[in-house]
């Protein structure tokens, strides 16, 4: 399982694994082994092409020293750039040199300006100037050399593939600001654990493939196991996706109550719905105004209906006690998704709330449910917890008053503040899409994809972590794997259709598919 640290927490993971006795030299011996095998596993077809590696002073300089002695006995053409300050005596540089590899100081070759002949003689280049610790601007040589290396893949003459060492240089590990200069990597490899900024805009797109290799920290050690912060991650979601015995029945998986729509807002209901069953719920039921069933019952034919009193089209306040008798069967309610802001609505879930309340079974709410459930007093404590609440940024600003630019500036910790305030788990939509729970566990989902930022891509979410928790699956998993899942269907429909900005939110649900049979 992938996690997420600030740049003091890995720091501080790095001092107690040395008081343990796993050395700040063994690490980094593990930490460049690891990357250059993750290199050579991507790109050994360009061994013969050769590696140059741009070196720091730093312990990302030292890694990147490790790894070309490593890569260089798996057959590599090898060569270090000294960019930063390191004595001629090295020892990682003389290994370097031992194993056939090329040293070369700036002031051996003219000055920093001769990089730009170096660069075509290689094929991989591995950015080892600095590391996650750094603050910006940028101090020379560095920026220098960075544009040199922009300046010479702009013009053509040079196209390596650059390989980031735990984070593309000029990358503020905490921040996720960027250096103007900073290098667009085709991979980053992460040591331990994944960086929190580089979960942030700007960073996050100099990223290229992001991968994380071990550095060998013992399994029992209190600092890193402390981390209850994740990075989504596809073994993740196999460990929790349920399984599918083959005595299984529709019973086995359960029966999700989808209550949603109105008449302005069909497609939420039946987007929602349909996104249960792709999951592998046994049995959805669509609860939504008696108006809706006539125009979406051939659409989604394997669900069964709860039609339900209306006011215009609207769920109406009478409603209540027909959705609270219907619940004998039902291990998974979702409730919210195109309700409308109607104040009969509201009733209903005022009404559903106070008699059912905590008795209810495990719930998911979302998008005008939110905003109605925000109106009733004490509304935490009604429902049965943990609660799935899915708000998106402006959402989650009516239920906590705080402004979406408050909320934005950082949220992993608004997230996870309010997760434990209102002892839900709390799934903030967006870019890098945040899950917390009240326990203290969160994960985030590396993910921003503009082909989820289209109206109906929120109740697919919700449908999914429904039909997920009707399956059994707890309320932190089901959430985060569900948004795992939701965000790679939203990747993948983007590549079928061919443009983000033609991608409907109903064309991620037939891409769940894929995405399973992919984990597979």
């Amino acid at each position: 399982m992938q996690k997420l640290v600030s740049v003091a927490e890995m720091m501080a993971i790095e001092k107690a694994a040395d008081a343990s006795g796993l050395s700040y030299a063994q690490m980094m011996e593990n930490a460049g082994t690891a990357l250059a095998n993750t290199v050579h596993d991507a790109y050994s077809q360009h061994a013969g092409k050769g590696a140059l590696a741009l070196v720091g002073s730093g312990n990302n300089g030292g890694d990147a020293l490790v790894a070309l002695d490593v890569l260089a006995q798996h057959g590599w053409r090898v060569a270090a750039y000294i960019a930063g300050k390191r004595a001629e005596d090295d020892p990682l540089m003389t290994r370097v040199k031992q194993a056939g590899g090329e040293i070369i100081f700036p002031a051996t070759v003219g000055g920093y300006i001769d990089l730009a002949a170096l660069l075509p003689q290689y094929k991989v280049l591995l950015d080892g100037l600095l590391g996650t610790g750094i603050k910006l601007p940028l101090r020379q040589p560095v920026p220098a050399v960075l544009q040199i290396v922009r300046d010479v893949i702009e013009s053509g003459e040079a196209d390596p593939l650059i390989i980031a060492v735990d984070c593309p240089s000029g990358i503020d590990c905490d921040s996720g600001e960027a250096a103007e200069e900073t290098l667009q990597a085709d991979l980053t490899v992460c040591m331990a654990a994944v960086k929190v900024g580089l979960l942030k805009n700007p960073a996050f797109g100099y990223l290229g493939k992001l991968a994380l290799v071990g550095i060998g920290l013992p399994a029992d050690l209190e600092a890193y196991q402390a981390i209850n912060r994740f990075v989504v991650d596809p073994e993740m979601v196999k460990d929790f996706l349920p399984p599918r015995p083959l005595n299984a029945h529709k019973g086995t998986f359960g029966t999700a109550l989808v209550v949603a729509g109105s008449v302005n807002f069909s497609g939420a209901a039946l987007l929602s719905g349909e996104a249960a069953y792709r999951i592998g719920a046994g049995l959805v039921t669509l609860a939504c105004p008696e108006p809706l069933h006539a125009a979406l019952a051939g659409q989604i034919v394997e669900a069964t209906w709860l039609p339900l009193p209306h006011e215009a089209g609207f769920i109406a306040e009478e409603a209540a006690p027909i959705v609270a008798g219907n619940l004998e069967r039902i291990t998974a309610m979702l409730i919210g998704p195109g309700f409308g802001q109607m104040e009969t609505t509201g009733k209903f879930l005022d009404d559903l709330t106070a008699k059912v309340g905590t008795d209810l079974p495990p719930l998911v709410v979302d998008a005008d449910g939110l905003k109605l459930l925000s109106k009733i007093k004490d509304w935490p404590q009604r429902l049965p917890k943990p609660a799935v609440l899915t708000p998106h940024p402006g959402e989650m600003s009516v239920l906590t008053g705080e402004s979406i630019a408050d909320i934005q500036q950082d949220r992993l910790a608004t997230a996870e503040h309010y997760a434990k305030h209102w002892g839900h788990v709390v799934v903030l939509k967006g870019a890098f899409t945040v899950i917390a729970s009240p326990d203290d566990r969160t994960a985030i989902i590396p993910v921003a994809a503009p082909a989820l930022a289209r109206a109906g891509t929120g109740d697919v979410l919700a449908g999914i972590i429904t039909g997920l928790r009707a399956q059994g699956v707890p309320a932190f998993a089901a959430a985060a794997i569900g948004a795992w899942l939701h965000a790679q269907a939203g990747l993948a429909a983007a590549e079928a259709v061919g443009h983000p900005a033609a991608t409907l939110a109903g064309d991620l649900i037939p891409q769940l598919a894929k995405v399973m049979s992919d984990l597979a």
